[in-house]
C-alpha cells in the first residue's frame, strides 16, 4: 500500500472509530429559508444583507399567493396540441398566476461533528427553475430543468473550521415557458447528505427481481461504491428484509473492486409476497460496506417483487396476470397549495383515486416529486414517468428546447437513476405529443431517448404520447416505440393495430371530457368545445374537447380489445391553467376542467361513472342532477345513475319513470342508464338498482333543498401528526334545516383556525372564481367548498370554524397527536 492509500485507509478509519453512530447522515433543509423575489447582485455572496427578506420553510412556491391577473401571462399563440392553425390571444394559460421572474433563497448549514475526509452532498428535488446554486459565495452546479432532481457533492466548497455554511440559489421562470402552472421556487425537498470517504453514492444501487414464481424470486442487487482504491478489496453485507423486518435472504460478499465495474449480488427470496395495486408489499435491501473489517457506510434500498410483460395480440400481464391500466395523468400542482410538495396532500389525492377504483398514474409531462413514487409505491399504483413535454423543436417561446441538445441526457439518466428500484414504476415515457414526431428523422430523436432508458433500465420498456397518428405511422417513429401509445384518437386504434409491429396500443392519454361540478346545462346532448356566457362546462358529462371524446368509448376500447393496454385520463385532477375550452380571451377562467376531481378535492360526477365501471369490489349508485330547479317545473331535466348495477328504476315523488337497463345500443347506454324524459317537479328523487337477478341491490334519494340553514363540516379525518405539514381537508357544506345539500348556494363563507394548528388554504372548484387560495375567506361554488387546515409541531386540539351571513356557523375540532 503507497502513501496515498494509507493516508486514506487512516482518514476512513479514524471517522469510523470517531463516528461509528453516524455513518450516513442525511439532513433535511427545509426551514428558515430568507427568500426574496427579484434579482439582487451579489446575493450569493457572505456579506449580503438579506434581513429585510422574507423568512419562509420549504417547500415553497412564491407565485400561488397570487394576485390573479390574466396580464401574467397573455399569450398570443396557435395551440397545436389543441389542433389551432393561428395564432390568438390566450388567457389563464398558467394559471393567471405571477409564475415569471427571479426568485432568491438564502440559508445557513453546518455539517454535523464534521471530520476531515467526509463527503457532504446536496440534493435537490426539484427547483423552478434555472437553478444557480452556490456555497459560501462559490457556484456549486447549474441545473437548468425545474422538474428534475439533482445533485452535486459540494465539500470542496464547505469552511474548513467548522463555521457556517451560506447555501444560496437563484432561480429565474422566463415568459412562456410553460403550458400549464409550473410553480415558482423552491417547491420541492432540499437535503443534505454527509457519508464517509468511501461511500454508496446518491442513487447509486440498481435492484431487478429477473425471476419472479410463486415459490420463489431472485434479486441482483448492483452497488457503486465511490473512492476505493483501484483493486481493493470492499465487502458487502446485505440483508433482504420483508415489510415486518424480518431477514428472508442475506449475501455478505468480497470483492475487488474495479471503478468501473459495480458490486454485484443475487439473492433468493423464497414464496415472496408480489407488489401489485392490490397487494402492495415492499422490501428493503440494506447493505453495510466495509473496508478491513470497518464499517464504512450503510445504504438502504426499498424494492418490490413483481413480474411484468408486455405480450403482443395479449397485453400487459402484473405477475402472470392481464389486466389493463386503469390511470390518470396528473400535473404536478396540488390546488390551492400550488406547486409546493406536501406528502399528506398527495396521499388525499391517491385515496381518492385509489377508491375510484384507480390503478396508475401518468406524471404528466414531467419528473414526479419523489414524495409520489414512495406513495405509489406504498399505497399500490402503477406508474409511468414521464420527462418532456419538448424535445428539441418548440412548444413554448422559452421551453425546454433551449436545453435539450445538452442536458437531455443528463435529465434522463438522473430520472431513470433516481426511480428504477421503485416497484411502481411500470413504463418510462419519453415525452408527450413533442412536435418532433411529425419530423422525417425524428425517430432518431425518439431512439436516442428511448435507448438510453435501455441502457440505463434494461428492466423496463419505454413508451411516448403520440397525438399526431397519421404521420408517427408513416414515418416510423410509432413503429420504433417499444409500447405505441396514442394521446386520443380512439377512433383510430384499430387502425393502429393492424400497421405496427408491436401489436398492441397504449391509451397513454384520453378522454378529456369536460365538466364544471354542480352546473348542467340544457338541453343535454354531446358536445364539442361547448362554450357558454357563464364560462362553465355541463357535469353531464357529455361535453368534450374538439381532439377527444366521452368515457364510454374508452371504457368500451379496453373490454372489447384485448390488445389494448388500458387508459391514462386526462386528468385525474383538475390543475391550475389551461382551462379549455375557455382559453382564448375567455378570462377569468385559470384551472382546467378536464378533471375528474375537482381543484379542491370535490368529486364530479363523472368520478362515481370512472367508479362504477373501476372499482369492481365496491358498490357504486349515484345520481345527477341536483333536484333544485327553481323556475324550470314542468321542463324536462333527464336525470342519469352512475352504478355498478346493470339495472334501476327511477322514481319521482313516488312516479316511477320506469326501469333501464345497460344496453349496447350506444356506448353512453353500455355504462349508464339515463332517463331523458323527466319533467321537473320539486320534491323528491328515487334511484332503486337491480342485479341481474333483480333483486334489489340499492337505493340512492335527491330531495329538493329548503331554505339555507347551517354550514356542515365534514373532514377527512380527525386525527392529524404534530409534525407541522399535516394536512387536513374539510369538505364545507351548505345545508338547509334537514341537512339536505343547497345546490345552488355561493355564500361567501370566512374560516378561523387555532389552537394547534393553523389555517392553510382553500378552494371550491370554480374555475372563474378570482378568491385567493391563502386569505381566509372563499366563496361556496354550487353549496360546497374545500378548506384545509395544516398541524403545528406540538400535540393539542386543532379547532376550526366556517362562518356565513344568515346561517349558523360550523365547528369542529381535530385531535393533534
Amino acid at each position: 500500500m503507497n502513501y496515498k492509500k494509507l493516508l486514506f485507509f487512516l482518514i476512513v478509519l479514524n471517522i469510523h472509530c470517531s463516528h461509528a453512530q453516524d455513518i450516513r447522515k442525511s439532513i433535511l433543509l427545509n426551514k428558515n429559508w430568507k427568500f426574496s423575489k427579484g434579482d439582487f447582485k451579489d446575493a450569493n455572496q457572505i456579506g449580503f444583507n438579506d434581513k429585510k427578506w422574507e423568512t419562509v420553510s420549504i417547500p415553497h412556491d412564491w407565485a400561488i399567493y397570487g394576485p390573479f391577473d390574466e396580464n401574467n401571462d397573455v399569450q398570443k399563440v396557435a395551440i397545436t396540441q389543441n389542433l389551432e392553425k393561428e395564432a390568438k390571444r390566450q388567457t389563464g394559460r398558467t394559471g393567471g398566476l405571477p409564475y415569471m421572474g427571479i426568485g432568491w433563497y438564502r440559508n445557513t448549514f453546518s455539517v454535523p461533528n464534521y471530520q476531515k475526509g467526509q463527503r457532504v452532498s446536496l440534493i435537490f428535488d426539484g427547483a423552478m427553475s434555472e437553478a444557480h446554486v452556490s456555497v459560501n459565495g462559490k457556484e456549486a452546479i447549474f441545473w437548468p430543468y425545474g422538474y428534475n432532481s439533482f445533485h452535486i457533492d459540494v465539500t470542496d466548497l464547505l469552511n474548513a473550521d467548522g463555521q457556517k455554511n451560506l447555501l444560496s440559489v437563484r432561480l429565474e421562470n422566463k415568459e412562456q415557458s410553460s403550458r400549464w402552472y409550473p410553480g415558482a421556487g423552491l417547491y420541492r425537498n432540499v437535503h443534505l447528505v454527509i457519508t464517509n470517504p468511501i461511500h454508496v453514492p446518491v442513487w447509486g444501487t440498481y435492484i431487478t427481481t429477473p425471476y419472479v414464481a410463486k415459490d420463489y424470486a431472485s434479486v441482483r442487487l448492483e452497488t457503486k461504491v465511490e473512492n476505493v482504491p483501484n483493486k481493493t478489496e470492499i465487502r458487502i453485507e446485505t440483508n433482504i428484509l420483508d415489510k415486518n423486518g424480518k431477514v428472508v435472504a442475506t449475501k455478505n460478499d468480497i470483492r475487488k473492486m474495479n471503478h468501473s465495474e459495480p458490486f454485484v449480488q443475487n439473492f433468493t427470496v423464497n414464496n415472496p409476497a408480489l407488489w401489485s395495486p392490490e397487494t402492495p408489499t415492499l422490501y428493503k435491501a440494506v447493505s453495510k460496506v466495509y473496508l478491513k473489517d470497518q464499517l464504512v457506510d450503510t445504504y438502504t434500498t426499498p424494492f418490490g417483487i413483481r413480474d411484468i410483460k408486455f405480450i403482443a395480440d395479449k397485453g400487459f400481464f402484473l405477475n402472470g396476470q392481464l389486466r389493463k391500466f386503469q390511470g390518470v395523468c396528473n400535473h404536478h400542482d396540488l390546488g390551492p397549495l400550488g406547486a409546493a410538495i406536501n406528502v399528506a396532500a398527495l396521499r388525499r389525492q391517491l385515496t381518492m383515486l385509489k377508491d375510484m377504483g384507480c390503478d396508475a398514474i401518468r406524471t404528466a409531462h414531467n419528473m414526479p416529486a419523489p414524495e409520489l413514487v414512495a406513495l405509489c409505491d406504498e399505497m399500490g399504483f402503477m406508474m409511468m414517468i414521464e420527462p418532456f413535454d419538448e424535445w428539441d423543436k418548440a412548444k413554448c417561446k422559452n421551453g425546454y428546447h433551449r436545453f435539450f441538445a445538452e442536458w437531455a441526457e443528463k435529465d434522463m439518466i438522473n430520472m431513470l437513476h433516481h426511480y428504477r428500484n421503485n416497484a411502481s414504476v411500470i413504463l418510462w415515457s419519453i415525452g408527450n405529443e413533442v412536435p418532433t414526431q411529425c419530423s422525417p428523422e425524428g425517430y432518431k430523436v425518439a431512439k436516442f431517448l428511448q435507448d438510453i432508458c435501455h441502457r440505463e433500465d434494461p428492466s423496463r420498456l419505454v413508451t411516448c404520447g403520440m397525438d399526431q397518428v397519421t404521420c408517427v405511422l408513416e414515418n416510423g417513429f410509432a413503429n420504433m416505440i417499444d409500447i405505441p401509445g396514442f394521446n386520443y384518437r380512439v377512433n383510430r386504434y384499430e387502425e393502429a393495430f393492424s400497421k405496427l409491429s408491436q401489436n398492441m396500443v397504449l391509451g397513454s392519454e384520453t378522454t378529456s371530457t369536460v365538466s364544471s361540478r354542480g352546473i348542467y346545462k340544457f338541453p343535454v346532448e354531446k358536445k364539442a368545445d361547448a362554450i357558454y356566457p357563464d364560462h362553465q362546462s355541463s357535469s353531464y358529462d357529455f361535453e368534450y374537447c374538439s381532439w377527444s371524446n366521452l368515457p364510454d368509448l374508452d371504457f368500451a376500447m379496453a373490454d372489447d380489445k384485448e390488445w389494448t393496454l388500458g387508459q391514462f385520463v386526462w386528468t385525474g385532477f383538475d390543475y391550475l391553467g389551461e382551462p379549455s375550452p375557455y382559453s382564448i380571451n375567455a378570462w377569468p377562467n385559470h384551472s382546467s376542467m378536464f378533471g375528474i376531481i375537482d381543484l379542491a378535492s370535490i368529486p364530479k360526477d363523472r368520478y362515481y361513472l370512472y367508479r362504477s365501471v373501476w372499482n369492481k369490489n365496491a358498490e357504486t349508485l349515484h345520481v345527477l342532477p341536483h333536484w333544485n330547479w327553481e323556475g324550470k317545473e314542468g321542463d324536462i331535466v333527464p336525470v342519469f345513475a352512475y352504478t355498478n348495477y346493470p339495472t334501476a328504476e327511477l322514481f319521482v315523488n313516488g312516479k316511477s319513470y320506469g326501469k333501464q337497463t345497460k344496453n349496447n345500443t350506444t356506448p353512453q347506454n353500455r355504462y349508464r342508464l339515463m332517463w331523458m324524459d323527466v319533467k321537473y317537479e320539486p320534491g323528491e328523487v328515487k334511484v332503486v338498482a337491480y342485479d341481474k337477478d333483480g333483486n334489489k341491490k340499492a337505493e340512492k334519494i335527491i330531495r329538493t333543498a329548503g331554505k339555507a340553514h347551517h354550514l356542515e363540516l365534514v373532514p377527512d379525518r380527525t386525527e392529524m401528526q404534530a409534525d407541522g405539514t399535516d394536512l387536513v381537508y374539510i369538505n364545507v357544506r351548505m345545508v338547509d334545516k334537514d341537512g339536505n345539500l343547497c345546490p345552488n348556494d355561493q355564500s361567501l363563507v370566512n374560516f378561523s383556525a387555532g389552537g394547534a394548528g393553523n389555517y392553510k388554504a382553500s378552494a371550491n372548484g370554480d374555475a372563474t372564481c378570482l378568491d385567493l387560495f391563502h386569505l381566509p375567506k372563499m366563496h361556496l361554488f354550487n353549496g360546497q367548498l374545500t378548506a384545509i387546515v395544516q398541524a403545528a409541531e406540538k400535540a393539542g386540539k386543532l379547532s376550526f370554524e366556517a362562518k356565513a351571513s344568515g346561517v349558523k356557523s360550523g365547528k369542529i375540532a381535530l385531535d393533534v397527536k
